[in-house]
C-alpha cells in the first residue's frame, strides 16, 4: 500500500507527461489527424489508463481498482456523447481540420480545471450531507429519461450561447481566422479607432463553446461517478483519464459516429442504472442488504448496457455505408 499523497504525485506526473508528450511531440505541428494516427494515440492513452489502473489494484487494493475501472469506463462512454457536439461546433464555426486538435487540447485543459472544482464541491457536499446522493440519483434518472426521448439536435447556434454573447460585449472578435491564433492585435473600431487593440478570433470563440459544453456535460457525469465512489482520488483520476484521450478518440471515430445509432439509449441506461443505485439505500429498511449494489455488479451492468447498445447499433447499420 502507498500513501494518498504519493498516489496524487504519481497521478500528476503521469498526466503532465501525457499532456507534454501530446502537444510537445506527437502534435507539435498543426496537421490533419488521420484515423490511423488517431487510433494509435487512443491506444496510447487507453494503455496508460490501464497501466495506472493496475497500479491502483496493486497499491490501493482491489476495491479501489474496481472503482477506478467502473468509473473510467462509465466516464469514457459518457464523454463519447461530447464527440457529437464537437462535430457540430466545428461545423458551425468552420474550424479548419488542421486546427481542431488545438481547440480540443486547450478545451481539455480547461475541463481538467473545472472538473477538479466540481468534484471537490460534490465530494464535500456528499461527505457533509449524505442525503444529497438521493437528490443526485433522482437527477440522473430524470436526465436519462430526457436523453432517451429527446430528438437529435443537428445544429449549434453560437450566438445562443450566453457566455459567447457576454464575451462579444467584452472583446471584439475578428470576422476571419488568423492562422491558428486565439488572439491577434489589430486596429480597433469606434472609440478605439486608430489604436492597436487585442481581438479574439473565431477559433477562441469556438474554444469557449467547447468549454461551456463540457461544463454542461459535467453536470451529468460527476453525479454519476459519485454514485460509484466518493473517493476524490478515484473520482478525479478516472475523469481525467477518460477526458484526456477524448481528442484522439474524436479523430479516430468522428467519421463513423453516425453508426452508433442506439448509443444515446445506452448512455441513458447507464445514467438510469447509477441513479437507481444511488437511491436504493432508501429501501434498505424494507429489503435489507439487497438494496446495495456492489461495485462489481455495477461494472458488469455498465458493460452489458454498453455492449447491448453498441451491438444493436452495429446490427442496424450492417451493410450500410456510414
Amino acid at each position: 500500500m502507498i500513501g494518498m499523497d504519493l498516489a496524487w504525485i504519481i497521478f500528476a506526473v503521469v498526466v503532465t507527461s501525457l499532456l507534454v508528450l501530446d502537444i510537445g511531440v506527437i502534435n507539435r505541428r498543426p496537421h490533419v489527424i488521420r484515423p490511423r494516427e488517431a487510433m494509435l494515440q487512443v491506444a496510447l492513452f487507453v494503455g496508460v489508463a490501464i497501466t495506472f489502473n493496475i497500479g491502483i489494484y496493486h497499491w490501493l487494493g482491489p476495491t479501489k481498482g474496481l472503482e477506478f475501472t467502473t468509473g473510467y469506463l462509465m466516464e469514457l462512454m459518457l464523454s463519447v456523447d461530447n464527440l457529437f457536439v464537437f462535430i457540430l461546433i466545428f461545423a458551425a464555426f468552420c474550424v479548419p481540420k488542421r486546427d481542431q486538435h488545438k481547440v480540443l487540447f486547450y478545451g481539455i485543459i480547461g475541463a481538467l480545471i473545472f472538473r477538479l472544482l466540481f468534484i471537490s464541491a460534490g465530494v464535500t457536499l456528499v461527505h457533509k450531507f449524505d442525503w444529497i446522493l438521493y437528490i443526485f440519483g433522482a437527477f440522473l434518472i430524470i436526465t436519462s429519461i430526457k436523453m432517451a426521448i429527446q430528438k437529435e439536435d443537428n445544429e449549434v447556434t453560437p450566438d445562443s450561447n450566453v457566455v459567447v454573447r457576454l464575451f462579444r460585449k467584452i472583446m471584439p472578435v475578428t470576422s476571419d481566422y488568423e492562422g491558428d491564433a486565439f488572439f491577434v492585435r489589430k486596429p480597433g473600431v469606434g472609440k478605439n479607432a486608430g489604436k492597436l487593440v487585442l481581438w479574439a478570433t473565431p477559433m477562441f470563440v469556438a474554444l469557449i463553446v467547447v468549454e461551456t459544453t463540457d461544463i454542461i456535460f459535467a453536470v451529468d457525469s460527476i453525479p454519476a461517478i459519485l454514485g460509484i465512489t466518493t473517493d476524490p482520488f478515484i473520482v478525479y483520476s478516472s475523469n481525467v483519464f477518460a477526458i484526456i484521450g477524448l481528442r484522439s478518440m474524436y479523430f479516430a471515430i468522428s467519421h463513423m459516429l453516425g453508426a452508433f445509432h442506439y448509443l444515446k439509449y445506452g448512455l441513458a441506461g447507464i445514467l438510469s442504472f447509477v441513479g437507481i443505485k444511488m437511491i436504493l439505500p432508501l429501501l434498505e429498511p424494507v429489503v435489507g442488504a439487497g438494496a446495495h449494489i456492489s461495485v462489481e455488479m455495477s461494472l458488469i451492468a455498465i458493460i452489458l448496457i454498453l455492449g447491448t447498445a453498441i451491438g444493436a447499433s452495429l446490427i442496424r447499420t450492417r451493410g450500410t455505408k456510414v
